[in-house]
């Protein structure tokens, strides 16, 4: 859509940046959104919110001069609106000509792919191991990191390609030494950012198991193995095996607070099981599921918190405001996490959501079996997560 060469408007349209818009949302202010995506874009995508009110008009709807009645319709008269679009192209096109109209508009920066550079961190005041944790939040996607540091040393799990320079520099500005770079398994929803961090000196992590899967560069990095621990200052990184998401799914226990459980457990729901092997594998992915959870993750202290690499809208956050929770309180309002095996593997393979956008060629870049541009890599991962299986059918009452 954005590709497109759109007048420029005859009257001053005001941007809003990414940013400003996120912190409105946050505050609670009332906003309204027109978004001119196509609608399949919209119905996959868009920006959401307690306080967001969300239109979707196509773009198009706005190129003839003599614009329908029925498309002004749906535009509120006498509040702000912003529009939005993918690049922000478009977005300016159609404020111009609603501001031609006397509504009053601006329009979003860069469109989505603006919003998808929004990347957040937030202290996960309740760790209380050496150092400290931060969570990376990417509420364009849900997409969650963990970065620890302690002493002059740091390590980050779960980096995302896209912000390869966010970790170096965010560690930088901190005064330590990025160490490691951790993947918990090959991820079917975004770019990993572990090789790219491993190119400029910090030692890339992945899990052993998932070099069984394909992995074309495993002699190149530093493989994990069940146990295996990893200093950061005077904290420790234990390597937890929890199958079930992939066959390499690893979680990582930091210090003994938190368990970055990837794409296994989430402060909402638990994973899907069919992104490895298909819907005829996702039985067997989910029977493993059941197992790591009941004997690798709930037999953990109740007080241990879980951090996931993903949020869904349906997550609530925390205090502190990160997507972390206690075990104690994730067996205490999750159903799926005191069902028996049959009936746990039944419930989450009745209702799962449509498979990330573009997993087909995500899962594949991130084995290293084919190559994608920096460009290409962003593009690729634009949208939601949907790794998880259904949040609805698992929570309790």
């Amino acid at each position: 859509m954005d590709d497109m060469n759109f007048p420029t408007p005859d009257v001053e349209i005001e941007s809003v940046s990414p940013d400003d818009l996120k912190d409105r949302i946050d505050a609670g202010e009332d906003v309204t959104l027109l978004d001119a995506r196509m609608e399949s874009d919209y119905d996959e995508w868009r920006i959401e919110g307690e306080t967001v009110e969300s239109i979707n008009v196509p773009y198009f709807e706005f190129l003839e001069d003599d614009i329908d009645a029925h498309v002004l319709e749906k535009i509120p008269d006498g509040r702000e609106v912003t529009v939005l679009c993918a690049k922000g192209g478009a977005s300016e096109y159609v404020a111009g000509t609603l501001a031609e109209r006397g509504y009053d508009v601006n329009h979003l920066e860069d469109g989505m792919n603006g919003w998808a550079r929004i990347y957040e961190t937030v202290e996960v005041e309740r760790y209380d191991g050496a150092g400290t944790l931060l969570q990376y939040q990417r509420p364009s996607s849900g997409c969650l990191g963990y970065l620890v540091y302690d002493d002059d040393e740091a390590a980050v799990i779960d980096p995302l390609r896209a912000f390869t320079s966010r970790y170096l520099s965010d560690a930088d500005d901190l005064g330590v030494d990025l160490k490691y770079a951790i993947d918990t398994h090959i991820h079917a929803d975004h770019i990993s950012g572990v090789r790219a961090l491993d190119a400029v000196g910090v030692e890339g992590i992945i899990p052993e198991a998932s070099v069984d899967r394909g992995v074309t560069y495993g002699d190149e990095l530093t493989l994990a193995a069940d146990g295996d621990e990893f200093e950061v200052g005077n904290a420790v990184i234990e390597t937890v095996s929890t199958p079930g998401h992939t066959s390499g799914m690893t979680s990582y226990l930091i210090d003994g607070s938190l368990l970055a459980t990837g794409d296994g457990l989430f402060v909402e729901s638990v994973a899907r099981p069919d992104l490895e092997e298909g819907d005829d594998g996702a039985p067997e992915a989910a029977s493993q599921l059941y197992e790591s959870l009941q004997e690798r993750v709930l037999t953990l202290p109740d007080e241990t918190l879980v951090g996931g690499a993903h949020f869904s809208d349906a997550a609530e956050s925390a205090e502190d405001g990160t997507y972390t929770a206690s075990i104690g309180q994730l067996t205490d309002e999750m159903d799926a996490l005191t069902m028996e095996e049959d009936e746990f593997v039944e419930l989450i393979l009745s209702d799962m959501p449509p498979r990330p956008a573009n997993y087909e060629d995500i899962i594949p870049t991130n084995l290293g079996q084919q190559e994608a541009t920096d460009d290409e890599a962003f593009e690729l991962e634009l949208g939601p997560n949907n790794c998880a299986a259904s949040q609805e059918s698992l929570a309790g009452d």
